[in-house]
């Protein structure tokens, strides 16, 4: 069969029945091997399944793909990079805090745990540990600062959220009824050395929660 035919054959396939194996397109390309199956997948646009050890093969076509460049379809996933391992890779170097396992698992649908050690063990990624548990980061030194800094900024506001109690959010209030021309950083001048302390962190949570950062214009109370 002329490798032309073939090849449409193998891209009708791939149109019509969306996710395939390969002994089905070996069978739609004659019985051929799996070499010879090989060599026309070449031919076209195709990506493998991530998952199900990469059994199943689907026509690539970009506006299947999210955002974060994943698709599912009949619960097995696919990924514009191919392969597990450079999805996990492209999605730490893409994190703008770096990524944990648990928020990759909750992304790829799948365990990743020893696809980053992996990665980790070859140097492809970085790991650090700020706060008990493992962030992956990028290789590349400005990034990886850069993404450490916006983890520990998460981290902090994620503290904060747990820290705060109904006696700070009503010391928050108080003090803005008190001051009510103060800017964003005179509140948080005035709540300095109270009891239990009170952060700036939380006074963001309190103006975000009754809608109040855009009251004190005469002050300015911005949280910006």
């Amino acid at each position: 069969m002329p490798a032309s035919r073939s090849t449409e054959k193998l891209r009708a396939l791939l149109q019509k029945e969306t996710v395939v194996d390969l002994p089905a397109i070996q069978q739609a390309l004659g019985a051929v091997s799996i070499q010879t199956a090989f060599r026309y997948l070449k031919l076209i646009p195709y990506r493998r399944s991530y998952d199900h050890n990469g059994r199943y093969y689907t026509l690539y076509e970009a506006s299947r793909f999210d955002r974060e460049g994943l698709w599912s379809v009949k619960g097995i996933h696919f990924s514009v990079d191919g392969s597990l391992k450079h999805t996990v890779r492209r999605l730490v170097y893409e994190a703008s805090a770096g990524a944990t396992h648990k928020e990759l698992h909750q992304k790829l649908q799948l365990r990743v745990q020893n696809t980053l050690l992996d990665l980790w063990r070859k140097a492809e990624i970085c790991r650090e540990a700020p706060a008990g548990f493992y962030v992956y980061l990028h290789i590349e030194e400005a990034v990886r600062q850069a993404q450490l800094s916006e983890r520990r900024k998460q981290l902090a506001v994620e503290q904060a959220h747990a820290d705060i109690t109904d006696a700070i959010v009503i010391e928050v209030l108080l003090t803005l009824i008190r001051y009510p021309d103060a800017p964003f950083a005179g509140v948080v001048r005035r709540l300095q050395g109270h009891s239990p302390p009170v952060t700036a962190e939380h006074v963001r949570i309190v103006l975000d929660r009754y809608n109040l950062e855009n009251l004190g214009e005469k002050g300015g109370r911005s949280k910006r």
